[in-house]
């Protein structure tokens, strides 16, 4: 079944790790716009809501309209603490993704992004979507199912070419059992190796309490023309429009086209080779938003004169009131945009992934070499490593911001080790939910940002330094 719908002119962006949270998508979508929460790692953000003791209830709340409740008491029994852990008390850990993932992770991934999109979603007609990542494929099928099980609206994914997503919706829709292919490093051509996720398994007898689901719109994010064509392809099911993001949108970026050039300042240098030509992805007949650079008025003017159904913005709605960043280093942030003492740096080492991601240089954070420096690699959450084929011909997981010795005997080169930072642990901490070491050592934030931070001076009303997700509609669409 298929809700019918306007396409909205603005998406939020879908920042992760719960930067686009439920309250940030809940402002966006319940004012007439896509509002994105962000499906990557939630998992580790919703058991630390659980584990702070969930004092508002808005996380027992959306559990208790999950159709199985046995689930729910589960995950309750192993993670919920009434009235809140020990301030200085360290996270209790999860498992982590492998090929073969416990029913129990993978239960806990539903019920993660069920929540994150049903509070989303609570007391509007508005539309929700997911943003997740094709990088992140192990958690994605129970990721998926758990926003569909919830009436997500829309899913958008990024940081790959997601062409199995559309047939793993059509599937879930009727709860059928789906593998997903994975990427495996060091693999023979014609050895696959799939994840499998079994929802009547998982939750025995579902269906019968939710019938069949609605099918989300699946809007991918692209960087060229030839991506786009491929998607359409290659893809075995619908695909309902594009994202098409450019290299100045935060977070994650596709690495600039041909041989890597970097600047001076070890930047990539991006050039005329990345542009996307827009009159070929019109010609594709899908409806497409344009991301990176495009969060002013008159840019969405433009956006829509170029044919586009309009545009995503991350930046100017991840410094918000309603964003999930921490609130101190949000006020942090703020104040340094509002100095004029921000900068963007395009990081081609920081990610594990090997992709460009754009960080903020902010003191205290694992931009700052003395804190990155004073850090102890350790891989405990896992949601970026890859699966590979190591030395000894076993299927094994590797990340290259675990420990360098670790990775090199997993078979990767110490020199893509170097200036590698844990994302998982950085944004959990950017989000409020910083694990705490040994000897009171707190996981260091990160913050990302497209190059146009400097948009949000335009928010900021004199005498004040916070604006809302309003004010940013408001702003874009000319009303303010």
């Amino acid at each position: 079944m298929k809700k019918e719908f306007n396409f909205p002119v603005i998406i939020q962006g879908g920042m992760g790790v719960a930067v686009s949270d439920w309250r940030l998508a809940k402002a966006v979508s319940g004012n007439g716009e896509l509002g994105v929460v962000s499906g990557t790692a939630i998992g580790r953000i919703f058991t630390s809501r659980l584990m702070d003791g969930d004092l508002s209830g808005n996380v027992r709340r959306a559990l208790a309209h999950f159709p199985l409740q046995y689930a729910v008491q589960e995950i309750l029994d192993r993670y919920y603490i009434p009235g809140g852990k020990l301030k200085n008390a360290p996270y209790r850990s999860q498992p982590i993704y492998t090929i073969k993932p416990s029913p129990f992770l993978d239960k806990l991934t539903v019920l993660a992004n069920f929540t994150e999109v049903w509070l989303a979603k609570e007391g509007h007609s508005g539309v929700v979507g997911v943003n997740l990542l094709e990088k992140v494929q192990m958690s994605n099928p129970a990721s998926i199912y758990g926003a569909m099980l919830a009436g997500v609206d829309f899913i958008i994914m990024g940081a790959g070419i997601p062409v199995q997503v559309p047939a793993i919706i059509t599937k879930l829709i009727s709860h059928q059992a789906v593998s997903y292919r994975l990427d495996v490093q060091g693999a023979m051509p014609d050895d696959t190796y799939h994840i499998k996720f079994e929802p009547d398994i998982i939750f025995p007898g579902i269906q019968k309490f939710t019938g069949s689901l609605n099918r989300p719109m699946f809007v991918p994010v692209v960087s060229s023309v030839v991506l786009a064509q491929a998607l359409i392809k290659r893809s075995d099911g619908e695909i309902n429009g594009f994202i098409i993001e450019g290299p100045t949108a935060g977070g994650h970026n596709a690495p600039p086209r041909g041989v890597l050039k970097l600047d001076e300042n070890s930047e990539p240098i991006y050039g005329i080779k990345d542009l996307v030509d827009l009159e070929k992805i019109k010609a594709l007949g899908l409806p497409f938003w344009l991301a990176g650079g495009f969060g002013h008025p008159q840019k969405l003017k433009e956006a829509i004169r170029l044919g586009a159904q309009g545009i995503q913005v991350g930046t100017a709605f991840s410094l918000c009131n309603e964003s999930g960043m921490e609130s101190e280093l949000k006020k942090r942030v703020l104040a340094k945009v509002i100095a004029g003492d921000i900068k963007v740096i395009t990081s081609s080492t920081i990610s594990p992934t090997g992709f460009p991601f754009k960080v903020l240089g902010v003191e205290c954070t694992a931009s700052d070499e003395k804190v990155y420096n004073t850090r102890k690699r350790i891989c405990d959450l896992g949601f970026l490593r890859n699966v590979v084929i190591d030395p000894a011909g076993k299927l094994n997981y590797r990340c290259s911001a675990e420990p360098v010795e670790d990775f090199v005997r997993k078979g990767g080169r110490e020199e893509d080790a170097l200036g590698r930072t844990c994302l998982c642990n950085n944004l959990a901490a950017t989000a409020g939910f910083a694990q705490i070491r040994k000897d009171n050592f707190f996981e260091p934030q990160l913050v990302t940002s497209g190059d146009d931070i400097e948009t949000i001076t335009r928010l900021i009303k004199p005498g004040t330094i916070n604006y809302s997700a309003v004010d940013v509609l408001n702003y874009l669409l000319g009303k303010s």
